[in-house]
């Protein structure tokens, strides 16, 4: 084999050497790149799928909220709803009161309470108030139960009044009391139609 023959060889010889290193640092590269990009396909999947949970949750917080800032309202109205028709129902109980001040029943429910608050007092002092309102009332009230009575000075409605100052007792049969106690105490349930 000559010299050039042996070049040729040699030549050839190294450019398949250096071809096939050439090949594999460009595999390696290749792979180093595929993985990089398999990295950055799966990053970025991850931060597109908490994007999305924190988008839903987000969304699912804003709608509880405007579920409860509408519940608050619906809450508001009908509060404002229902103390309308409490002090409508009141203004006509308290109607039905004057009506019922103007009879007979009235009379007699009176002397049932005066007597009542006598017994109580049980030989104790007693003044009995009787409502300004009802102070044409007061003789037959007087006669009826034996019991000398007070027209007050304060309105209370109707029904009556009695202190036992021995005792420090109040008797408060009184219908401005009976129609705040229960005002106070009155509330709408369920939640039923009207119909």
């Amino acid at each position: 084999m000559d010299l050039e023959e042996k070049i040729s060889r040699l030549r050839t010889t190294s450019m398949r050497e250096a071809r096939a290193e050439g090949n594999a640092i460009i595999d390696k590269y290749r792979e180093a790149l595929q993985k990089v990009l398999e990295d950055h396909k799966e990053e970025a999947l991850r931060q597109s799928e908490t994007r999305v949970k924190a988008e839903k949750i987000n969304a699912r917080l804003q709608l509880n909220q405007a579920m409860a800032h509408s519940q608050l309202e619906l809450k508001r109205v009908q509060g404002k709803v229902q103390q309308e028709l409490k002090d409508k129902i009141f203004k006509e109980t308290d109607a039905l009161v004057q009506d019922f001040m103007k009879t007979d029943a009235y009379k007699e429910y009176l002397i049932k309470c005066i007597r009542k608050s006598a017994a109580f007092a049980n030989g104790d002092d007693i003044v009995i108030y009787i409502n300004p309102s009802d102070e044409k009332l007061l003789p037959a009230l007087e006669e009826a139960v034996g019991t000398k009575l007070t027209v007050s000075k304060e309105d209370f409605t109707g029904g009556i009044r009695a202190v036992i100052r021995s005792r420090n007792v109040l008797i408060d049969d009184s219908f401005k009391t009976a129609l705040r106690n229960e005002y106070g105490k009155f509330f709408f349930s369920g939640g039923g139609t009207i119909g």
